[in-house]
């Protein structure tokens, strides 16, 4: 049976709307992608919350009717996120994520010590466990863990200064905290992520946030053939990048 659409949308600000109309990227009969900013959460349980989910009802059909998300990114991870404009595109949607068709690269700026091989792949897998009774996180799998998920992130190094590296990242599987996780596991953590010992600050400046952005994403359009979309790095993601002495110009190709 197929899931209703969302429910009718609440009342938006004539700011709200702007706001999220200027996040944008690709908007056709089916399908709204949008570069979401780090700081805005994609759904939480209060339904009075400022997230993406809620500024959606600015593409409200007449019948109040709104787009349905149909995956997630962290809140403070930043870039490309898909709508479905109709239930059919969202059961379409749905299968390709489940089916695993959907591609999808960030890049990450993280610290550590110096690659061996400037691309490879991370396999481990991950459990959830609670830290405390209202942080869930994930963790390499133990053997008395009950449901152990299979993981997998691909990475290559795009550039590196001393210990800080950017990394083009490719999930072929999408764990919570997948990429964040594995890459703590590997001595890599995130810069700016707390939960998975990503540095605070970086040469002496604070680090604003978690330095994970959705660059790139390519699904099966449900009209037919594909669709690939990018989301260029925010201004935040290119001043650290200038701070640690990355070489900006080696990101292309």
């Amino acid at each position: 049976m197929r899931r209703p659409m969302i429910e009718r949308a609440p009342p938006l600000s004539d700011a709200d709307r702007d706001f999220v109309r200027a996040l944008v990227i690709h908007e056709d009969e089916a399908v709204l992608a949008f570069n979401k900013p780090a700081g805005l959460a994609v759904q939480t349980r209060n339904p009075d919350d400022r997230t993406l989910d809620m500024l959606l009802g600015a593409f409200a059909k007449s019948n109040g009717k709104r787009p349905r998300l149909v995956h997630r990114l962290d809140a403070q991870t930043s870039g490309v996120i898909l709508a479905a404009k109709t239930q059919p595109a969202a059961a379409d949607l749905s299968a390709a994520f489940a089916g695993r068709d959907v591609y999808k690269t960030y890049v990450a700026v993280v610290s550590g010590t110096a690659f061996k091989d400037k691309a490879g792949v991370i396999e481990i897998p991950l459990s959830r466990y609670r830290p405390k009774p209202e942080l869930e996180l994930m963790r390499a799998a133990r053997p008395s863990d009950e449901k152990p998920q299979a993981a997998l992130t691909r990475y290559r190094v795009i550039a590196s200064a001393g210990s800080t590296h950017l990394l083009s990242l490719s999930p072929e599987t999408g764990r919570m905290h997948q990429l964040r996780a594995h890459l703590s596991l590997t001595g890599h953590p995130i810069l700016g992520d707390p939960y998975y010992g990503g540095a605070s600050t970086l040469k002496g400046e604070p680090v604003g946030r978690l330095m994970l952005h959705a660059q790139h994403i390519a699904a099966p359009h449900p009209s037919g053939g594909r669709f690939s979309l990018y989301a260029g790095e925010p201004a935040d993601f290119e001043a650290l990048l200038a701070r640690a002495g990355l070489d900006l110009a080696s990101r292309a190709g």
